[in-house]
């Protein structure tokens, strides 16, 4: 198969020959069809995250047909359409694992990182920590669901019951939980950089009841809010944009370093907290709701070998929505967008 490989943090990742991989007791091999390009695949390549197995195949929103099953799986077909997450296992006996927090677990494997990922024309996975693609999904449309729409989700049930919520950030993930929340009859307002009118304009035209930048207070307070940019200073931004009692939740896996900030912004019993990767139960609950809605992706595609590309466009915020690689080689992203 061919695949895109890192071989050294802060290199370009190359296109590869590599052999198939082969699932084992548990695994399933799936043929790609589409794999998302997440904000934490940056992560791994430009060494933010500092333990991938190298060399190392990323990408861990994998939406694939399976093609091969492993002697022990049971409950997946050949043919049938999965989803792989970033989560890709779990010890199962830890105390965070007895006590349904597998996210927590340290001994937990993830796709893209530990374990070869999606960008690739195949892939193996852990059958019991995929998940099933709800029909209403093309396989672009899916693949962001799978981790800014699963990560978005767990950060947003901590903050479902504000009447007035903030996003900031409006990347992936933002441009799904927008349409999540505006379902559920909430005010959203989008924060993003400073000057980006095309991702306000974005955020405006998904619902947003106000977008600007950061650096601004939006024109109500806030009961919560979720940061999915990766930067530190806007945790006291977001603290001092909440009401009292409110909570800012830090959605992503890396930050840059939160600057100091004066107790006033925290007290009142405002809440400062975070999420860390996902469980599978957030997936089925927010996959089937995903549909229901239904939810929106804008995608951007990119073929495997312009995966660099992408990840460069990601990095320099060159799109609105979620960017998704598909196996084919040597061709023009373009842009889709439907439910």
């Amino acid at each position: 198969m061919y695949a895109m490989v890192l071989h050294q943090q802060q290199q370009p990742l190359r296109l590869e020959q590599w052999p198939a991989p082969v699932p084992q007791d548990h695994q399933i091999q799936v043929r790609v069809l589409a794999c998302g390009i997440c904000r934490t695949d940056l992560h791994v390549v430009d060494a933010d995250l500092t333990e991938p197995v190298l060399p190392l195949i990323p990408g861990h929103q994998i939406v694939g047909r399976v093609t091969r099953v492993g002697a022990a799986v049971t409950d997946v077909a050949v043919g049938q359409r999965v989803g792989i997450p970033w989560l890709g296992g779990s010890c199962g006996r830890c105390f965070f694992c007895r006590r349904d927090q597998e996210n927590l677990c340290d001994d937990a494997r993830y796709t893209g990182y530990q374990i070869q990922g999606g960008f690739a024309e195949y892939a193996v996975a852990d059958a019991r920590y995929c998940f099933a693609i709800p029909e209403g999904f093309t396989d672009l449309q899916a693949a962001p669901l799978l981790c800014a729409g699963l990560i978005g989700y767990r950060a947003y049930r901590q903050v479902q019951d504000s009447e007035h919520l903030g996003l900031y950030g409006f990347g992936s993930a933002a441009h799904i939980l927008l349409q999540v929340a505006r379902y559920r009859k909430q005010q959203v307002y989008a924060f993003t950089r400073d000057g980006d009118t095309a991702a306000q304009a974005f955020a405006r035209d998904l619902g947003a009841t106000w977008a600007g930048s950061s650096s601004q207070l939006p024109p109500a307070t806030l009961d919560g809010a979720i940061i999915f940019a990766p930067a530190g200073e806007l945790v006291p931004a977001a603290l001092q944009a909440v009401r009292k009692g409110g909570r800012v939740v830090c959605a992503g896996i890396h930050m840059s370093e939160i600057p100091a900030f004066p107790y006033r912004i925290l007290w009142g019993e405002r809440q400062l907290t975070s999420v860390a990767n996902l469980t599978r139960w957030d997936g089925e609950a927010f996959l089937p709701l995903a549909a229901k809605i239904p939810v929106t992706t804008t995608v951007h595609t990119y073929h495997l070998d312009q995966a660099n590309q992408a990840l460069d466009d990601l990095r320099a915020g060159r799109f609105t929505g979620s960017a998704v690689l598909v196996p084919s080689l040597s061709g023009q992203g373009t842009e889709a967008r439907s439910g």
